[in-house]
């Protein structure tokens, strides 16, 4: 396909100029252009250029290298064959993001050695954050026969090894062009259990916990769960829940999470397990476009035990991430959906990217990506945002 193609790769002090001062050599020749990359770190260029020769005439890189040597800049170059270039079009290609306290070298080693077992190659790394590197994305890319199961188990194992989060995405048009935020309430956009709350006010704390774990992790029926424990708040004074809601505090970069995705444009949601005395009143106060609960009956200022209306469980959950994003013409696989619990997994599966916020074991197999070390705003970063551009916005 390609005759006389050369690959040129320039290094050296990146300065204004180098690249237009040998792209001009090229396009003042008969010299076709095949392909080109540029990247500077730390004021370092690397820029690699592919190009075919009119002939097997070499006078335009006499000229680069002559140029290059009076810009100061290293440039070599090598004859390559049609086998040497990638047809970008017809591989997969993903994102890989790794997020921790710190990704040392011994984590890229072993990083690297994972995707190299599999067959993977990596096209580019990029540090997202700023200062020490705690997170890093890897754009790599595959054959069709690659198996993509084995692949993310592999990654998810070494996650856990050492102890950092590692997602595992397509790399397509999809991934950064997220629209909707949904959030669950309990544990991921605060840092509570409400009804653990109430039910200390009731007197029925441990009663009602041992319930909440059970369901937390998937052991009992949630329409069963949320029943028998708000039959023990039967009695509690309704004016008692402003007392749990000036108790509430927002999970570590929550507020951050929606003013930047307001910012971006996302439309945000809160869907919850829990009740709509709180979502409401945060929905208000963040300033969220949807809220969705479950609500409690009060007769004569005080909570009879039941709840009025459909319950919001988990498939509840993941119906009204779909009516959303229906009603406001956004594709599943825009929406970011974050939640906890096992109730909440419909809705992690449903979205274009599911995200497991410091969640039980179950959730965490079950969701795309898990998310524990870090702020909740982090989840930009699977996004390929970077702290330097969420910095800006802040």
């Amino acid at each position: 396909m390609y005759k006389n193609t050369v690959l040129v790769s320039i290094t050296g002090k990146d300065k204004p100029g180098i690249t237009s001062t040998l792209t001009k050599i090229i396009a003042d020749t008969d010299t076709k252009l095949i392909d080109i990359e540029q990247v500077v770190i730390h004021d370092i260029l690397s820029l690699t250029i592919i190009i075919q020769l009119n002939s097997s005439d070499n006078s335009v890189l006499k000229e680069l290298l002559f140029k290059s040597k009076e810009i100061g800049i290293n440039l070599d170059f090598e004859v390559i064959s049609d086998d040497s270039i990638i047809d970008r079009s017809s591989r997969n290609t993903y994102a890989i993001t790794c997020i921790g306290n710190e990704i040392s070298a011994e984590i890229i080693l072993h990083l690297s050695k994972t995707l190299a077992y599999h067959d993977v190659n990596i096209e580019r790394i990029t540090k997202l954050n700023e200062g020490i590197v705690n997170c890093v994305e890897l754009v790599v890319y595959a054959t069709e026969n690659i198996d993509i199961k084995e692949l993310r188990a592999s990654l998810l194992s070494l996650g856990k090894k050492y102890q950092v989060d590692i997602a595992f995405q397509k790399e397509n048009l999809y991934r950064k062009s997220k629209r909707l935020l949904v959030l669950d309430m309990d544990m991921t956009l605060i840092q509570m259990e409400v009804i653990d709350q109430l039910a200390e006010l009731a007197g029925v704390g441990n009663q009602v916990s041992r319930i909440t774990e059970k369901a937390m992790n998937g052991e009992i029926d949630f329409n069963t769960a949320l029943n028998e424990r708000v039959s023990l708040l039967k009695g509690l004074e309704f004016s008692r829940l402003e007392e749990v809601f000036e108790k509430i505090v927002f999970t570590e970069g929550a507020e951050d999470l929606i003013m930047i995705a307001k910012h971006l444009g996302f439309k945000t949601a809160v869907l919850s397990g829990g009740f709509t005395y709180f979502t409401e009143k945060i929905k208000n106060i963040l300033k969220l476009d949807y809220a969705f609960a479950n609500q409690l009956e009060v007769i004569d200022g005080k909570l009879t035990g039941k709840v009025i209306g459909e319950i919001v469980n988990a498939k509840k959950k993941a119906d009204l991430l779909e009516e959303i994003a229906k009603k406001e013409n956004i594709s599943l696989d825009q929406v970011i959906a974050v939640g906890d619990g096992a109730n909440d997994i419909p809705m992690l599966e449903k979205a274009g990217l599911g995200v497991a916020f410091n969640a039980k074991q179950k959730v965490k197999e079950k969701a795309e990506f898990s998310l524990s070390r870090k702020p909740l705003d982090s989840i930009f970063y699977l996004l390929g945002i970077t702290e330097k551009d969420l910095q800006k916005i802040k």
